[in-house]
């Protein structure tokens, strides 16, 4: 069937350089300039039931819409979702901007994706390249990550950082009586708290209440740290049961649930899974460069994840296929950072009347 109503068709720059009227255009040029602009659409929504003040500036919505939000709840959970890359490049700051604004309700990430945030406050990563030599590199004592750079010492920074709240750690857990056992969430919390920094996520994330899920915590550097710890100090215990259940129970006692996630494995099964107990989220926006073919959840269409139960028939789930460096900060410019902006525009005409 074709909708006669929607003709392929790009912005003009004769009409000279308008950003806002660009990124609305995409949803009309085809290809994934229109699954971008569908992926707006949908965060729109999200935001939309997600935040009561948002419903009264919706002046051209039908008062039937309205009041179905109204009867239905305004509370709509977002689940954000990233690989550890997102932290390494600088996606980290757009992320820290979402979280610093309350405007995510929980985040479920890798082990690299809570490390890089810390080490970040610490030491600083550089541009490489991608077609840098793996050996030289090793000998010069640096790491890669794509066309970023980590020098060596970053890692013995963090060593230096992370064992005496290891060590504190340990200690109150072992003087509780069992009333202290450690889960990754509070965890990371603990970091955030410990780094007191505030170009960190996890500073953020623990300040606004948000919990970091991170299923795969000893995946990485804080994996290494807690191994090499339990030798000098065995005995901390890191209880990821409890953590399953608070991801879940978030999710089912949400009135509407969305997901937005960058990148795929662990990280986008865990927030699907949990979607999974409540018959599926109610929006979906999916950004990654797998593909489907080999069966990969990575790669899988949002479809797939319907037959499952992980995102409710009948909704609307967008995937882009594209890198999210290139998109993700298009999306949040046109969703999160402009109604943010919009409002604090309008709070300021307030003051001034």
């Amino acid at each position: 069937m074709i909708d006669k109503s929607h003709i392929i068709e790009g912005f003009d720059f004769n009409k000279g350089i308008q950003y806002d009227q660009m990124f609305d255009s995409y949803k009309y040029m085809g290809f994934q300039a229109t699954n971008v602009g569908r992926a707006i659409d949908q965060i729109n929504q999200m935001i939309d039931w997600r935040n009561e003040t948002q419903e009264e500036n919706q002046e051209n919505q039908e008062q039937e819409e309205k009041d179905t939000r109204k009867a239905l709840g305004q509370e709509c959970k977002i689940f954000l979702g990233y690989t550890s890359n997102m932290i390494s490049c600088g996606m980290r700051e757009i992320i820290r901007f979402l979280v610093q604004h309350k405007m995510v309700d929980c985040i479920v990430t890798t082990a690299g994706g809570v490390e890089e945030d810390l080490i970040k406050c610490l030491a600083d990563t550089y541009l490489g390249d991608f077609n840098l030599s793996g050996k030289q590199l090793r000998e010069n004592g640096l790491n890669r990550i794509g066309n970023l750079l980590v020098p060596n010492d970053n890692y013995c920074k963090f060593e230096d950082w992370i064992n005496p709240i290891l060590d504190e750690m340990l200690k109150e857990q072992k003087e509780s009586n069992g009333e202290v056992i450690w889960s990754p969430s509070t965890m990371i919390a603990r970091f955030g708290k410990e780094i007191n920094d505030e170009r960190s996520v996890y500073y953020w994330a623990q300040k606004n209440d948000i919990p970091v899920f991170c299923p795969a915590i000893t995946d990485g550097s804080i994996g290494d740290m807690i191994y090499f710890h339990s030798f000098k100090s065995p005995g901390l215990i890191v209880d990821i049961a409890s953590d399953i259940r608070r991801i879940n129970s978030m999710a089912v006692h949400a009135k509407k649930t969305g997901m937005i996630i960058l990148g795929g494995g662990v990280v986008k099964h865990h927030i699907c899974n949990a979607n999974l107990m409540r018959n599926g989220a109610d929006f979906s926006v999916f950004i990654n460069t797998g593909v489907e073919f080999d069966g990969s959840d990575t790669g899988a269409h949002p479809d797939e994840a319907v037959s499952w139960g992980k995102i409710r028939a009948g909704s609307t789930a967008i995937k882009v296929h594209g890198e999210a460096t290139l998109i993700f900060p298009i999306i949040v410019g046109q969703t999160f950072a402009k109604k943010y902006h919009q409002l604090q525009q309008q709070k300021q005409q307030q003051q001034q009347q």
